[in-house]
């Protein structure tokens, strides 16, 4: 069944179909290194590896995946000044953060990596593409800032369906120079003030680029003049991807043939900004919460929806995971011995624009299924379950059993499901002091269709998980 991926440029779902047989290629704007990363910016990475294990376990495509470091930008240059620290350890600092809080969420590294600094040349390349074409000009005040002319292109636009005329002034660079206030630098000429090695030399200047040229040089380098899927934030839509697609076509390159946004993660309603400090780093979520779920909880959701962060927002995810991770450890107590398949319906919904929704449904519903399956004793029937449900969480990037996971996965299980069942045993406990037998059976019973067997003793009550399933 072929997967549908709706695209941002033509505003429809439709059939992905790759540039080259049995691959597919994708590049990512990564972050701008100019603070720590919160989970309001690492989200998209989760998204978009996603889509990689997708593409790779459900379609069996070998996939390319570039991921850019902005590393050179007026944000990095600003704050770095104002810390008193040189811009490149500046930006390396936040660099190596952003890339440690993905390996604590397990998302897989890049095929490519590059940084913007890493590329310049490249860049020059492009830009004096644009200019020999008459998509380009050099700003005649001396200044050595260069610029894409908007007006040369009549599609410039098509992203984000909007015409020249309605669109704000592009704010990247002085206007004094340009032609147009929409048009956008390509190159910005060094200022006094400017550390030195922020700064290459051009045929018009010295100076750095502008920070769209970066990712179109980025993208071609590693992918070619025109690769499948180009992905990113939607705040990253206009200026930055319409102006990527204007400048890679103006200059005759094919550029991405399908574009992919996701949705913000918002703190009560309001998209989240570097304002909010480190509260809601990686680093910090994960003293509280372990990195799978975290994880889990960032991709629960279709990557194209809102995803609201709230106080207990966390611990929702937590119990929602720990149901799946409980039938998987008394289903497969030794960790699973042959490899699952993916059901059909789990299959339907990732191939319609990863419908994640419809794809964790596919999930609770095989995990209630695996619990009838052991409370009626069929161990066997219940692992056969289970190593579906495996299938299903290496598609998502939240098996428990992979060894990147660094915890322990029974014993970091155990422990929740102590929590849980201690919960419950102490409600059972203040029911029959109330003499209220009705509630007290009830809890009990439904701890051993969990699988948990409740014993009574003069020193109150102990539990233990059955291993036959027959209560």
């Amino acid at each position: 069944m072929a997967m549908q991926i709706y695209d941002s440029l033509t505003q429809e779902l439709r059939d992905f179909v790759p540039l080259h047989e049995g691959k597919a290629s994708i590049y990512i704007c990564g972050l701008t290194t100019q603070g720590e990363p919160h989970i309001g910016h690492i989200r998209f990475t989760v998204a978009f590896d996603i889509l990689r294990r997708w593409l790779t376990i459900g379609h069996g495509l070998e996939v390319t995946l570039v991921r850019n470091v902005t590393d050179i930008d007026d944000k990095i240059l600003n704050k770095s000044a104002e810390a008193g620290v040189a811009w490149n350890e500046w930006s390396y600092r936040f660099e190596r953060a952003t890339s440690d809080a993905l390996d604590i969420l397990g998302v897989q590294r890049p095929s490519y990596e590059p940084r913007a600094t890493g590329h310049v040349t490249d860049m020059v390349d492009l830009m004096q593409i644009l200019i020999e074409k008459g998509h380009a000009y050099v700003a005649p005040d001396g200044s050595g800032d260069v610029y894409f002319d908007v007006r040369s292109w009549p599609a410039y636009g098509e992203l984000t369906h909007q015409r020249i005329d309605d669109m704000e002034s592009a704010t990247d660079a002085d206007p004094r120079g340009k032609r147009d206030p929409r048009d956008f630098a390509l190159w910005k000429g060094r200022k006094a003030g400017e550390p030195a090695t922020a700064s290459w030399p051009t045929p018009y200047g010295d100076g750095r680029p502008g920070w769209h040229l970066e990712c179109s040089a980025m993208a071609r380098r590693w992918l070619g003049d025109e690769f499948d899927i180009h992905g990113g934030g939607i705040d990253l839509r206009f200026p930055h991807h319409e102006n990527e697609l204007a400048q890679s076509r103006a200059a005759g390159f094919g550029f991405a043939r399908y574009w992919m946004h996701n949705a913000f993660l918002t703190l009560a309603g309001e998209k989240m900004s570097k304002s909010l400090g480190n509260g809601l780093s990686v680093p910090e979520l994960t003293r509280t919460i372990r990195p799978i779920v975290l994880r889990f909880y960032l991709g629960s959701v279709h990557y194209r929806s809102t995803l609201e962060y709230a106080p207990g927002s966390l611990a929702e995810a937590e119990a929602a995971f720990s149901r799946i991770e409980t039938f998987l450890l008394r289903a497969l107590p030794d960790g699973p011995v042959e490899s699952g398949a993916v059901p059909a319906g789990f299959a339907a919904a990732m191939n319609e624009d990863l419908n994640i929704s419809e794809a964790l449904a596919v999930i609770y519903t095989a995990v209630r299924d695996g619990n009838s399956l052991l409370a009626a004793g069929d161990a066997g029937g219940a692992a056969a379950v289970a190593t579906d449900v495996v299938a299903m969480l290496d598609v998502l990037g939240v098996n428990p059993f992979d060894p990147h996971w660094s915890a322990d996965a029974s014993d970091a299980s155990s422990d929740a499901l102590a929590v849980l069942v201690e919960s419950l045993l102490t409600q059972r406990s203040a029911a029959r002091a109330e003499k209220d037998f009705a509630t007290s059976d009830r809890i009990r019973d439904q701890l051993s269709a969990a699988g948990v067997a409740v014993a009574d003793n003069p020193d109150g009550a102990t539990w233990s998980l059955s291993t036959d399933g027959k209560h």
